[in-house]
């Protein structure tokens, strides 16, 4: 009787920022990665593309605590579920796109599913702590996580190391603090590290693609990051 009404209870308190009750934000929490690592894209499009699609490499793909298996893409300032994504401009989720056989498809690929349910039930961890960590993942898209610096009007662009999983369902960007730094290659897992999502200097990710632009400083990508951080 107190497992139910507790269950009950859970039910009817909903989060302010996301609108569902704390019951359906537990069982959509993720619990298991897996690396995207045959190029696999999401693809979407937002109120200035008309016919227009974008598209954006897959991270990982996230097992969630309720069996859903969706991609993630580092998007704006935080690492969101592909069907999830939502920005200023309305962008919204059109599917997964394979470009090797050019093939659009809206469900994960069930090598991925099989992988991710098996190394579930395989690595079945007993975490105390909600920020203990359950997974580590390297980048392998080139994600750049964008810092404001003590100059105004200037940004620092840095290199995201992994991705870390927590107990709580968290996924961060870890990047290099350049003072703890003890030996190279920074790896995964590295004291060095710090989550991105948690400093005050952090503003947006970005894929290599942009970060390149950027760094070349490119007008149309220097315009388009100003804006963003005119409006943060």
């Amino acid at each position: 009787m107190k497992t139910s009404q507790s269950r009950h209870n859970t039910e009817n308190v909903v989060d302010l920022f996301t609108g569902k009750s704390l019951s359906e934000l537990h069982d959509q929490r993720f619990i298991r990665l897996a690396p995207e690592l045959d190029g696999l894209e999401m693809l979407y499009s937002n109120d200035t593309s008309d016919d227009r699609l974008f598209s954006l490499k897959v991270l990982c793909w996230g097992l969630r605590a309720n069996g859903e298996v969706v991609g993630l893409v580092p998007w704006l300032n935080d690492i969101v579920a592909c069907p999830d994504i939502c920005d200023p401009l309305n962008g919204q989720w059109e599917g997964y796109y394979d470009p090797g056989i050019d093939d659009v498809f809206f469900d994960a690929p069930m090598h991925k599913v099989i992988e991710l349910e098996t190394a579930a039930e395989y690595y079945e961890l007993q975490c105390e702590n909600e920020d203990d960590v359950v997974q580590e993942l390297p980048d392998t898209i080139g994600t750049h996580a964008v810092l404001a610096t003590e100059e105004s009007n200037k940004l620092h662009l840095v290199e995201v190391i992994s991705w870390r999983l927590l107990h709580d369902g968290s996924v961060y960007g870890m990047l290099t603090d350049m003072n703890k730094i003890v030996s190279t290659p920074v790896l995964p897992g590295d004291d060095c590290l710090y989550p991105a999502q948690t400093s005050d200097q952090f503003r947006y990710f970005f894929q290599h693609q942009i970060a390149n632009k950027i760094k070349a400083e490119d007008p149309e990508a220097l315009a388009a990051i100003s804006l963003l951080v005119d409006g943060y």
